[in-house]
């Protein structure tokens, strides 16, 4: 399948971003640091808090590693091999306990934002497990990962999370990016269709699908759309991780669609799959 998306490698940080990266991964560090039990199961998953927390840890040290100039190999991009990696991973690396992973994973977040300074920061853009990406987008790729794992470990923990508009918006760099490169082949198939997604408040962008290609365009081209799909942009950001069910989103009306081809809305998540 054809994708293309409009990515010029010139994003630069944006404002905020490292804040909210610091801010993210001590917070998680706190939730695991405060659970009495890490074996506990976290819903909608077959992984334990500690497991998650482990995850996450290996992932910021990777993400520190490729901002670092540093390969590290991870999967080819398939959700089928990137859960395979995180299996293999979690199988080698064996550490469950609440505080050192806390700790981990907030020394790695901060050794990223610190390779960002790096002379190999201004270096060849590096090759991620959802493909090469420039150091301002792969910061939002961070932040978005560590987002939903973070929901996860709140729900399973019961306490609140941290996803909220302004972080929705910086994570938004990556989703633009990867979207072309995690859409659904056969869910894309043979559908031609032009939609425009606003979230309240914040990003607009058009995704076009036509022949199995799939083209992003960040902003509000003035030209007729097939469906406008208008969301909460926390609820977006949880849909497009996979978090939450699209159908109790419309039904708590986060979600709001209209144009020529209304009913084209219900069938947009389908069109990608969870990065």
């Amino acid at each position: 399948m054809h994708t293309t998306v409009r990515q010029d490698g010139t994003w630069p940080l944006p404002d905020g971003l490292g804040q909210a990266i610091r801010g993210t991964a001590e917070e998680i560090a706190t939730l695991v640091r405060n659970a009495n039990d890490t074996t506990l199961a976290v819903p909608g998953s077959q992984w334990t808090v500690g497991e998650v927390a482990a995850h996450l840890a290996m992932a910021n040290e990777l993400m520190a590693d490729l901002a670092a100039g540093r390969e590290r190999p991870y999967g080819d991009g398939t959700p089928q091999s990137l859960a395979r990696a995180n299996e293999e991973s979690l199988a080698v690396f064996a550490e469950r306990r609440a505080e050192p992973l806390a700790r981990m994973l907030t020394e790695q977040a901060e050794a990223f934002l610190d390779a960002l300074s790096l002379p190999a920061a201004d270096g060849p853009a590096p090759t991620t497990p959802l493909g090469s990406m420039n150091r301002s987008v792969l910061a939002s790729y961070l932040l978005t990962h560590m987002l939903g794992h973070g929901y996860d470990l709140a729900r399973a923990l019961r306490r609140p999370h941290m996803v909220d508009p302004a972080r929705v918006g910086l994570c938004m760099p990556f989703m633009l990016s990867v979207m072309p490169r995690v859409a659904n082949c056969a869910n894309t198939a043979g559908l031609t269709a032009r939609y425009r997604i606003r979230l309240r408040g914040g990003e607009r962008f058009e995704v076009f699908l036509a022949d199995g290609a799939v083209q992003v365009t960040p902003g509000a081209p003035s030209r007729r759309v097939d469906c406008t799909i208008l969301l909460d942009p926390v609820a977006f950001l949880l849909i497009a991780l996979g978090r939450l069910n699209p159908w109790r989103a419309i039904a708590r009306g986060l979600v709001l669609a209209w144009g020529p081809r209304p009913w084209l809305a219900p069938r947009f998540p389908s069109l990608f799959t969870a990065p």
